[in-house]
């Protein structure tokens, strides 16, 4: 039953990060709220080299109206270990991205993926290896989880593991950017949502 849901416990924070904050991780970080609109799960996004106070991208902010999520109040922000703290799951645009995440917070080894190597491996997790791994929250669990699966699920190649940087590229960068995330994204949304509550 719904009532039995305890929504006084925060369900966890993802954070979204690419370089500039303005293109693919606020693309990334808006699509995925509004897919967790119903839960108490925030969504949050930052740059390694961000363009900070800058809005996102004119051509990000399309394709977020065409997939019916919202593309104002939006300010870019640089990285911090602060911020890398306080996320139970960080999801980059690429592996690369990584290696200026990790040692801000060595500890986010533990839970920083680049979205189509989170998105194979939770494409192998069942909610019974979520509810069985270690974390305060939904989204540390399904972090855990993940990791779990790294010796299980063969890594893909580095030339399809990362999702393309449009940045002052044409529309059609653009358009390669939202097919690539839309590969990963809706698998990791649909674990980070859980099943539905009857």
């Amino acid at each position: 039953m719904a009532a039995d849901v305890d929504r006084t416990v925060p369900s966890g924070h993802v954070l979204v990060v690419c370089t500039g904050n303005v293109c693919r991780s606020p693309y990334i970080e808006r699509l995925l709220a509004r897919e967790l609109a119903d839960t108490d799960i925030v969504v949050s996004s930052a740059g390694t080299g961000a363009l900070v106070g800058a809005p996102i991208d004119p051509e990000s902010v399309t394709r977020l109206t065409a997939a019916g999520a919202h593309g104002g109040g939006f300010t870019a922000r640089q990285i911090s270990r602060e911020i890398v703290a306080e996320a139970d799951l960080v999801i980059s645009a690429t592996r690369d991205h990584l290696s200026s995440v990790v040692p801000l917070h060595p500890r986010a080894l533990r839970y920083a993926f680049a979205l189509h190597d989170l998105g194979d491996l939770l494409a192998a997790v069942s909610e019974r290896d979520v509810a069985a791994a270690p974390g305060a929250n939904r989204v540390a669990k399904v972090a855990a989880a993940a990791i779990a699966k790294r010796g299980v699920v063969h890594p893909r190649l580095a030339d399809t593991a990362d999702v393309i940087d449009p940045f002052r590229r044409d529309s059609s960068v653009f358009d390669q950017m939202t097919e690539e995330i839309a590969q990963s994204l809706p698998t990791v949304a649909a674990v980070l949502r859980g099943p539905a509550v009857a």
